[in-house]
């Protein structure tokens, strides 16, 4: 398995709540559902492409209870398929219970636990949100490629992919393209 981080940030790297108003207000953050607007086809193709066939969701514990309860209510699209997806979530708690069918916890050593299931064959193993876990993961060499949407937005606060206190890190581009919305597509991969 291949280890795919996808995430929507603004240019100035926040990644905090981007698909609606009530999604993160953690520390009073107010700009939530700033994502919408730009919405484009180009990036829900571009998104497919990168999950492939036979992906399983990475969450951290936050993103994990908050967008499976969100699209698991009535008459939510992807109700289906999200719960036959297989999903790993993360937790601090080994008592942790896990609401949703498929579900799988990663309480211990996470790293160790993603590495081993990154040896496994079969499709990516896909992180959503949570930058906490991809701030954990990135520095061992564990996550394969980073698809990002920057958007053409500065919100000035918000929880961000990446802050001053962490070590520099080269990554490769392979692969770049601009929506209608100008939302600008990247894949990058470690150097």
């Amino acid at each position: 398995m291949r280890v795919l981080a996808v995430n929507h940030l603004s240019l100035d790297g926040v990644l905090q709540g981007p698909g609606r108003p009530d999604e993160d207000t953690r520390d009073g953050f107010r700009h939530g559902g700033w994502a919408q607007d730009d919405n484009d086809p180009a990036m829900f193709a571009a998104m497919g492409e990168r999950l492939g066939q036979g992906f399983s969701w990475l969450f951290g514990r936050r993103s994990y209870d908050d967008m499976l309860a969100y699209w698991n209510q009535a008459g939510g699209p992807f109700k289906d398929s999200l719960n036959a997806t297989r999903k790993y979530a993360n937790s601090s708690s080994p008592d942790t219970q896990l609401k949703w069918p498929n579900s799988m916890l990663l309480a211990r050593y996470v790293p160790a636990q993603v590495a081993v299931l990154r040896g496994q064959p079969g499709g990516n193993l896909v992180i959503m949100g949570s930058g906490q876990l991809i701030r954990s993961l990135l520095p061992l060499g564990l996550v394969d490629e980073l698809f990002l949407m920057i958007h053409p937005l500065v919100l000035g606060s918000g929880r961000r992919l990446f802050g001053p206190d962490h070590d520099a890190r080269r990554l490769r581009l392979v692969d770049s393209a601009t929506t209608g919305t100008g939302v600008l597509m990247v894949t990058y991969r470690p150097a």
